[in-house]
């Protein structure tokens, strides 16, 4: 899954900053809130290629790096993996800067799978480039 973890691979697909309610008990950002953010980037750039409705099917070897606290900028990137005849498949990183520094890192990454659906949520081909 993993390239390198120097420089982020794909396209940006979001970018957010880490607020305190998105926060777990302990003070920390709660992972599934990064999950979420994750899949809406992995979800927009399924959508832009699917030409139209995309649905989350799969989400597959998440990897929590590095702990993200409440004022870091969170950088989601998407880079195509696969695509099947109505699925796409993402793997999405997540980068982080700190407040108030230059310091970026990947703080997770994970394979997120999409199936492409007519307005009415059945299954449809992703159009062939």
């Amino acid at each position: 899954m993993s390239e390198s973890d120097d420089v982020p691979h794909g396209e940006l697909s979001l970018r957010s900053i880490a607020m305190p309610a998105d926060t777990n008990p302990s003070g920390d950002i709660f992972g599934g809130w990064l999950l979420s953010q994750m899949d809406l980037a992995g979800g927009t750039a399924a959508r832009v290629r699917a030409k139209g409705r995309v649905a989350t099917v799969g989400v597959e070897r998440m990897a929590f790096h590095q702990r993200v606290f409440v004022g870091d900028e969170v950088s989601c990137y998407s880079r195509l993996l696969k695509v099947g005849r109505t699925s796409l498949t993402y793997v999405v990183e997540a980068w982080v800067r700190r407040q108030d520094t230059t310091t970026h890192f990947k703080a997770t990454e994970g394979v997120f799978t999409f199936v492409a659906i007519t307005e009415d949520g059945q299954k449809r081909p992703v159009p062939q480039e």
